[in-house]
């Protein structure tokens, strides 16, 4: 008998051959690639993000070199293609630190920790904190220059009430730290997300891994 001979469009395997099975697996592995992939875009999306420090305004709580996840459905959840958030679990409050897009420039990311919120109305006399007339307890606040001689607005600022949708960030290097005493106030629009934890950190002097960080959660 002879065999049936196959169109030059069929598709098939002769006894012995393995051509469909590596198909299938290769499609499996293209499937599994493209799900991994839309996975990690949802989470980075709606979910969680990494960001690395880029400078010492936030010493000491945050090195340059520490790579650190950002809650991003805390403040709620940001719907693509838009500025309009849904399903907060809260709203901002003095204390958080935050990552958000830089108002001079709103392709740079800034990390800062926030000092007033909206309605609320913030002076800083000598280096001091003050909100509503009170002055506040400040532990992560850092002083590198301590000569006296107050800079405004650095040592000096103030007073000035927060507008509603609006956030007074303040980084903890207070000394030398670029934040809203000198270009004014950020959109809740322009959050992105809270700080969770420094899940790796690199002292790039050393050229070695900060062990003792990774992991620290971040107040």
């Amino acid at each position: 008998m002879i065999p049936k001979r196959l169109a030059k469009n069929d598709i098939g395997t002769f006894p012995g051959q393995t051509g469909g099975r590596t198909g299938g697996k290769l499609r499996e592995y293209i499937e599994a690639i493209a799900l991994a992939l839309l996975l990690a875009l949802f989470i980075r999306t709606f979910v969680v993000q990494a960001f690395k420090i880029p400078s010492p305004s936030m010493v000491p709580t945050l090195l340059v070199g520490d790579h650190i996840l950002v809650n991003k459905f805390l403040y709620g959840t940001k719907i693509p293609f838009s500025d309009k958030r849904i399903l907060p679990v809260r709203e901002p409050e003095r204390g958080d630190v935050i990552v958000f897009r830089f108002p001079g420039d709103r392709k740079v990311d800034f990390i800062k920790r926030c000092m007033a919120v909206g309605g609320e109305t913030i002076e800083i006399r000598e280096k001091q904190v003050f909100i509503n007339g009170e002055p506040i307890e400040d532990p992560h606040a850092y002083f590198t220059d301590v000569r006296g001689g107050y800079v405004v607005p650095r040592d000096n600022f103030g007073p000035v009430t927060v507008p509603e949708g609006k956030l007074f960030m303040m980084g903890d290097n207070r000394d030398n730290s670029n934040d809203s005493r000198y270009w004014g106030f950020v959109d809740l629009a322009d959050i992105k997300g809270k700080t969770i934890v420094i899940y790796w950190s690199w002292d790039k002097y050393r050229k070695w891994p900060r062990f003792g960080r990774i992991g620290d959660g971040i107040e």
